[in-house]
């Protein structure tokens, strides 16, 4: 066999070289992609973010006022409890705690310091009392009775309202940073006027004081009368504007979009006492919207 020449082992040492070169930066990675087989297979992927909101607390506490209390759904002019949306045993409403926790857990698991008769500035004393609990979500629904007064001109200062409600937030937040919180828009109260004024003993029992500025007067529908209702109805709105802006702040609270006052309550879902308040059956559809809100999947 002919020896190879020279030149011959030159470009072959040249090619070899130029192999070596290409694979050798492969190899120490450059700006190529990283290699694959058992070394990028054994790589550990990043663990998922957990989520900010749990939509299954073991725990709840309610503030608010009588809608929470479930005043006048089993008798007249009485707190029921057991009924309450927010935390009732009632089977019939299957309340946001029962649906949450389970029956037996509910009873054990959450707690109601509502009061009938509350308005916002209650709230953040019963927000220090609701912390004492340590509850991984709080329900708020708080505000009708900041516009159910005595008169237009002595309902709540809306930057007021809104103050009184950043004030709860706070002391809610310096106990329990991490706990979630629902909160209830106001229900519609010129539309709860439209439904009970068809019943005469409901007209007779709002004379006893139950929201004067929007019933009081109920069968009056001249221009001063509409101006009263459109007025109280105006100051809600801008009360569920005040709750949804400083609900989105926080980042693990959940404002019902409206839910509750766009709500149309008809008069199977009013009390038979004074035709305002929910009955046993318009408890169960605040529950049903709490529970759809606390329960949805974030986008």
């Amino acid at each position: 066999m002919r020896k190879p020449s020279h030149r011959s082992t030159a470009v072959v040492a040249a090619l070899s070289a130029a192999v070596l070169g290409v694979v050798g930066c492969d190899a120490t990675g450059g700006n190529a992609p990283g290699p694959g087989g058992t070394g990028a297979m054994s790589a550990k992927p990043s663990p998922s973010p957990t989520p900010v909101w749990n939509s299954s607390p073991g725990s709840l506490a309610a503030v608010g006022d009588s809608i929470t209390r479930g005043f006048d759904a089993c008798s007249v002019l009485e707190d029921c409890p057991e009924v309450s949306w927010a935390t009732g045993s009632s089977k019939e409403v299957d309340s946001l705690a029962v649906r949450l926790l389970g029956e037996a857990r509910a009873g054990q698991r959450s707690w109601n310091y509502a009061v009938t008769g509350a308005r916002m500035a209650d709230l953040p004393g019963q927000m220090a009392q609701a912390v004492t609990r340590k509850p991984e979500l709080v329900a708020v629904m708080a505000g009708a009775n900041d516009a159910c007064r005595a008169s237009t001109s002595t309902m709540t200062p809306v930057a007021d309202f809104r103050a009184q409600f950043e004030d709860a937030m706070s002391t809610l937040r310096e106990a329990l940073p991490k706990a979630q919180v629902y909160v209830a828009s106001v229900p519609n109260l010129k539309r709860l006027w439209s439904e009970g004024r068809t019943s005469p003993l409901g007209k007779q029992v709002w004379k006893l004081g139950i929201c004067p500025s929007m019933l009081g007067d109920p069968d009056a529908l001249d221009a001063a009368a509409t101006l009263r209702r459109d007025t109280v109805q105006k100051r809600v709105e801008d009360y569920n504007k005040a709750l949804e802006e400083v609900c989105a702040k926080d980042k693990r609270c959940r404002f019902d979009g409206g839910a509750v006052y766009e709500f149309r309550f008809g008069t199977d879902h009013l009390s038979r006492w004074d035709w305002f308040h929910p009955s046993v059956d318009g408890q169960a559809r605040l529950a049903e919207i709490a529970y759809r809100t606390v329960t949805a999947k974030t986008g």
